[in-house]
Order: C-alpha cells, then structure tokens, then sequence
C-alpha cells in the first residue's frame, strides 16, 4: 500500500514539489550564507519524492540558539509561504475521501516546512 500511495503522489505533484525543492536548495546554496538553508530545502525534497512510510521528526540532537535562529531566518524569508501553500493543497485534497491520506501527508509536510532545522526523517 505505501508503494502505491508513492507512486500515486509521484505522478499527481510530488515530482514536482520536489524538483521546486531542488531547485529552491540549490539556488538558494549559490551564496555561502545560503547553504545551511539549501541542504535543509534538499532534505524536504528527498522527502517529497517519497514521503509514504517516512515520518518527520524532532532530532535527538539539540542546535541550541543557532537552529533557532536559524528556523526565525527560515519562517520569515521561506517558510511560512511554503507552510501556507502545504496547509491549503492539505485542505484541497482532504475535500475527497480518496485524497484524505495524502492531504495527511501534506499537513506533515506543512510542519516540516514551516521549520525545518531540527527536525529528520525516519
């Protein structure tokens, strides 16, 4: 079931969620400030390709002040945008009872989205 739960979000936009996720990392690792919030926007997009039977979560290892004020940086140049659009695409697709599983994983999304260092995948 999850196999096919991927495969059904690959080919109706989780592809494309992830090459903008790619793109978005890479550009933003164009400068050196930048990088610390590119690898965190190529870490969501390996998620978005296959994100049925991965879960995020809090990281055991604490960043302290800095992966706070990086999450501030991130919340108020990238995140809440990307948040506001995973809340809504989450609410479109949980209108239908075939699209509730996946307007699920667009909520999960939406919060790794809004803050994104430390947090991983599992």
């Amino acid at each position: 079931m999850r196999t096919l739960g991927n495969l059904l979000w690959l080919i109706f936009g989780g592809f494309e969620t992830a090459i903008g996720y790619f793109m978005g990392g890479i550009g933003m690792m164009l400068t050196i400030i930048g990088i610390p919030f590119g690898l965190q926007a190529i870490k969501i997009g390996i998620y978005v390709i296959w994100p049925f039977g991965h879960h995020a979560v809090d990281s055991a290892d604490s960043g302290g002040c800095l992966q706070t004020l990086l999450n501030v940086i991130w919340v108020i140049f990238f995140g809440l945008w990307i948040w506001l659009f995973h809340i809504l695409f989450g609410l479109i697709l949980c209108i239908t009872i075939v699209g509730i599983p996946f307007g699920k994983k667009q909520f999960e999304l939406s919060s790794l989205a809004l803050t994104p260092f430390g947090k991983e995948v599992v």
